[in-house]
């Protein structure tokens, strides 16, 4: 089995990288392969694991983050970046947790693919 992770330090809106991170991850869940998936959010990517959030048209991603973790995917947040944005405390969407930089040591040592948004 392929062990994958993804790296995300892109905002949720204001651009389509994370859109397209989320999109890929849910390819490769997906995928007949059936690959280990693990998501990490780094910088403004960790206002993703928010809920309830909404862009300008009333889109939101909420729903494909759902999707990942019914399929298995693990996905955290780098704790202190979401310090530094005053997120750390506030409700995650139910199967995102906070992670830590060992953590994402850890996964980028078990990974045989590592690729960043």
């Amino acid at each position: 089995m392929q062990h994958i992770l993804i790296i995300i330090h892109a905002p949720p809106y204001g651009s389509e990288r994370c859109l397209s991170a989320l999109r890929l991850a849910t390819a490769l869940a997906g995928n007949d392969q059936k690959p280990a998936v693990r998501i990490f959010l780094m910088s403004d990517a960790t206002v993703l694991g928010l809920p309830n959030q909404v862009d300008g048209s009333g889109n939101g991603l909420q729903g494909m983050v759902e999707g990942l973790v019914a399929q298995g995917v693990e996905i955290r947040s780098c704790r202190t970046c979401a310090l530094a944005r005053g997120l750390a405390e506030l409700p995650q969407i139910p199967g995102v947790s906070i992670g830590t930089l060992v953590e994402l040591a850890e996964a980028t040592l078990a990974a045989d693919k590592v690729i960043t948004f």
